[in-house]
């Protein structure tokens, strides 16, 4: 056997000898106890519109429901199972940490930030939404920019990077705003909608889906230049390396193939079943472009 010839065939024995070490590894993490349960936990939002929520049918349905269920599909082909059964279970902003990070979860796909202080209990996913934090008022309010705010009432959701910001705005900057808390994102609009609040604070695409919800849209805007960019992920369970590369997979791959543009369009830019037939109308951003052409897990 001649020198080149020779290498080449150390090369496919060695390639061989890694594919059969990867294959023969046992399954561990969330993969395994799936495989040993035959079950699955997905969280669920109720009105995490248009990313996680129940629609006028009593429907589970969303942009990020929909991420979850390719990837339910993906575990299910991967672990070559005939039959995978999906639990669903309710969390809030509150809760939705706790609940991945002690593992009741298996996979959380919502309006969730990724960033430096929750990657100390769970881990996040490929990033499949980008950000900005501003403000829903009515246009008749005279508020146009966060300093507006001063000495007055504004709603955020609690246990929100949101709320987080604003309370650090208000410290920082002295304004003296009364901050008041509300349990999801109906209630925040609900604040301000019966005036016990001026103004409402979230991320913008949440803010917007809330205006096309409204009674009269019209008579709403959101302001402000955003404070800050953020970056929605799934959560997974912390360290997880093997279903966290499915998971990145997935969301890789539905970019690739125009899949990911498609329900897209399907849920910020056509007609949703809540409230009879509403539309977001939120453009894609050229952060979610640069997103799409180089996909990263890094918060910002």
């Amino acid at each position: 056997m001649t020198f080149k010839p020779m290498i080449k065939s150390l090369m496919v024995a060695a390639g061989l000898a890694l594919c059969a070490g990867v294959t023969a590894q046992p399954l561990d993490g969330t993969l395994k106890k799936i495989k040993d349960t035959g079950t699955i936990t997905v969280a669920t939002r109720g009105a995490s519109i248009p990313f996680n929520y129940l629609d006028d049918n009593n429907k589970q349905t969303g942009f990020a429901w929909d991420i979850s269920q390719r990837v339910v599909e993906q575990v299910k082909k991967e672990l070559k199972l005939a039959k995978l059964e999906v639990k669903t279970l309710e969390v809030t902003p509150q809760t939705r940490i706790p609940l991945v990070a002690n593992q009741t979860v298996d996979l959380e796909c919502s309006s969730t930030t990724n960033n430096a202080e929750r990657q100390n209990q769970v881990s996040f996913s490929t990033t499949f939404f980008v950000v900005g934090a501003r403000l829903l008022v009515r246009k008749n309010s005279g508020i146009k920019h966060w300093s507006d705010l001063v000495g007055k009432n504004v709603v955020v959701s609690a246990g929100t990077t949101a709320e987080r910001m604003l309370r650090r705005l208000n410290e920082q900057n002295k304004w003296g705003i009364n901050i008041i808390l509300a349990k999801d994102i109906n209630e925040n609009f609900l604040t301000v909608e019966t005036g016990r609040a001026v103004a409402a604070t979230q991320d913008d695409i949440i803010l917007f889906s809330n205006i096309a919800r409204a009674r009269n849209p019209a008579n709403w805007e959101v302001v402000g230049v955003p404070q800050q960019k953020e970056a929605y992920g799934c959560m997974l369970r912390k360290g997880d390396v093997a279903f966290k590369k499915l998971v990145d997979n997935v969301i890789v791959g539905m970019m690739r193939s125009g899949e990911f543009a498609s329900l897209y369009e399907k849920y910020f830019l056509k007609p949703i079943a809540v409230k009879g037939n509403v539309t977001v109308n939120f453009p894609m951003s050229p952060e979610m472009q640069e997103l799409i052409r180089n996909p990263n897990d890094q918060p910002l």
